[in-house]
Formats: C-alpha cells, structure tokens, sequence
C-alpha cells in the first residue's frame, strides 16, 4: 500500500502499513507519516477498509514506518513577505506621525520633485503619494517637463531645503540624460536628504560609530527584513551581486556595521569566482538588474536570499505580455534556501515602507534639534 499524499503538498512519498504493530497497540495496523518538519503522527487504520484512516492518533512508542530516505518531502524555502512586513512598518510610522504632530505642529513634509513622463517614474511616485496620505505624512509633488534645464531643477531644489514644511526631499530617478543627476542629489540639503544619496550621507554610513541622517531605502529596508525574519546577520558571510551606488554599495556598508563579513561580486568577477562565491554565502543579496543572473544550484543549502531585482522577460502566456522576475533563478534557488524574498512582493514595497520611516525620522530629528 502506498500512500502518496505529504501534508505539506509538496513531493508524494510512499509509505507501508505495518500490520498489529505490537508498538503502538493497534491491531488494526499502523502507519507513520512524517512530514517535512520532522514531526511524527501515527494513524489508526480501519480493519474493514486498508486504504484509508480515521481521525489521526499520535504515538510516543517506537516507529513503525520509516519513509525510504531517498524520498525527501522538501518544503521549500519560508518566503518573506515584503508586503507585510512593509505593512507593518507603514502602520508604526503612522503612530509615530501622530505623535510627532503634538512637537510639530504639523505633518512631516516630503517632496518628490519628477522630471518627464516616465511611465515607471510616474507610478513609483504615485506609489510613494498614496504611502505619505496613508501614514498621515504630507507630501508636495513638483512635476517638471523632459526638457527642464538643470537651472530650473537645481532652483526648485533651493527652494525646498528652505521651506519650513519639508522634512525630506527626493528627486525621482533617472533623470533624462541633458541632466547632472549628481549635481542635483548633491544640491539637497543633507539633513533634507530623504533617500541617503547625498555624499555626506554616504560617508557617515562608512564610518564606524557614525550615523547618517537617513539610509538609503532600499538597503534599509533589506537590513530591515533580515532583522524582522529573525535571520542572524552579525558573523555571517553575505554576498552582494552589484556594486550600484543605489543598492550594492550601500548594503555592504550596512552589512559591515551589523558585523557581517561582506564579499562583493560585480561585472569584473570571474563567473568561477562568483560561483564560488554564492556557494559560500550564508546571507545573499543580488542587485545586479540582470534577470536571473544567479543560479539556483548556486545557493548554498540553508542561505537566506534577498533578491532586489525587478526585471521584465517576455511571456507571451500572459496577457500583457511579460512577467517579472528577480536576479535569481527563484524556483530552483527556493528548493535550497531556507528563507527568499519573492519578485514581486519582496524587497520592492520596503523600499516605500522606509522612505516613510525615512521621512519621519528627519521630522523628529528637525522638532528635537
């Protein structure tokens, strides 16, 4: 008799009835099932009809069946959900706004300033607008043509690190290519500077025992789920796959101040090096923008996988046409990791959840001062 269904619904496995087992005192038989989490249930088998079970009873006696080891019920990877833990964190700002206003007397402020019609641009700023109405944050939206001269930004720049109502500024990235996007980060008040690009900034993060105004979003918001999904980040080897100004190399910075031993992979690294590499890493970041550029037989069993990228693939199955995907083959990396973050769904909404946290640790910041 086999019986083939796991209660994890994952891999079928077959199992054999063990007639009078003397062990567990049921004459009608029994049988052991053992899922996917180790734990063991005995089951009462009914005389009349061998092929089916009664109500569960479980066993504290010796095992009746072993399942062959060959025939692993694998689980999977635990996903960490981006969306909830953004949530969360969103409902947090929200309770901490309400008690900033009473010192305030105001709303925190953020402004986003978007050059172009960008359609990508336009729905993250969107996204970003609904975010502040929801945790109570007032926001100012500048919106500038595609052939704005770098005059014209740089002026709306002065004059929102001079307005009282603003906390924090963020000009939408990328900007068309007639533009000096470094200048005009550089421009931003540092103390004014939402997103954590403005070189002061970056340069605080690289010291020890230093803090930045604000930390870019995106490597906050990772450092933010290792911490929230209990994943042990101090003495681990982490691995990033980029080097960007935005993500890559922010994170590493990040990932040194929680004590982690940092290796950077990047365009120039070997592809036997880089192999070699995310074989060893016990936490994994991949923020290259490259679809599914780290191989899922490459993760080491038991790593936890932050996969930052968003890329889109033709997929003429579906009506529009393509889907997302991350930097990481999910599906096969999913069968050795012990926690991922899915594409889409993961590190994409923390990025929001913690320009909101952002956004309200530089009103505190500006009350308290």
């Amino acid at each position: 008799f086999n019986f083939s269904t796991c209660p994890s619904q994952h891999k079928p496995f077959p199992l054999q009835i063990v007639p009078n087992c003397p062990a567990c005192a049921l004459v009608e038989g029994c049988l052991e099932l053992q899922n996917h989490r180790n734990l063991v249930t005995h089951f009462r088998i009914s005389p009349r009809r061998s092929n089916t079970m009664s109500t569960p009873e479980p066993a504290n006696k010796r095992i009746c069946v072993k399942r062959p080891a060959d025939q692993e019920c694998n689980q999977g990877a635990s996903i960490i959900d981006g969306k909830a833990m953004a949530a969360e964190i969103r409902a947090e700002v929200s309770a901490q706004v309400e008690s900033l206003k009473a010192s305030l007397g105001r709303a925190p402020g953020l402004a986003v300033v978007i050059v172009g019609e960008r359609k990508d641009s336009q729905t993250y700023v969107r996204n970003k607008v609904k975010a502040c109405a929801e945790c109570g944050i007032f926001s100012l939206k500048i919106e500038l043509p595609e052939d704005v001269t770098q005059a014209e930004v740089m002026k709306h720049v002065k004059a929102l690190n001079l307005d009282a109502a603003i906390d924090g500024i963020l000009v939408q990235l990328p900007l068309p290519k007639h533009l000096d996007d470094a200048a005009i980060l550089d421009e931003i008040s540092v103390e004014k500077d939402v997103d954590g690009f403005h070189p002061a900034n970056i340069g605080l993060l690289a010291m020890r025992g230093r803090e930045p105004h604000a930390k870019p979003c995106t490597p906050h918001g990772i450092i933010e789920m290792l911490r929230r999904s209990h994943v042990r980040i101090d003495g681990a080897l982490a691995v990033v796959v980029g080097r960007s100004n935005v993500v890559g190399m922010p994170i590493s910075l990040m990932l040194l101040q929680e004590h982690a031993t940092v290796q950077i992979l990047h365009t120039k690294t070997p592809p036997e090096e880089m192999q070699r590499a995310i074989a060893s890493a016990d936490i994994l970041v991949a923020c290259a923008g490259v679809p599914r550029v780290v191989k899922g037989e490459w993760v080491k069993e038991g790593a936890v996988v932050i996969d930052v990228g968003v890329n889109a693939v033709d997929d003429p199955s579906i009506a529009k046409g393509y889907r997302l995907v991350g930097d990481v083959d999910f599906e096969t990396a999913r069968t050795r990791a012990s926690k991922i973050t899915p594409v889409p769904g993961g590190v994409g909404p923390m990025t929001i959840a913690m320009l909101m946290h952002n956004t309200e640790r530089l009103a505190r910041t500006r009350a308290t001062a």
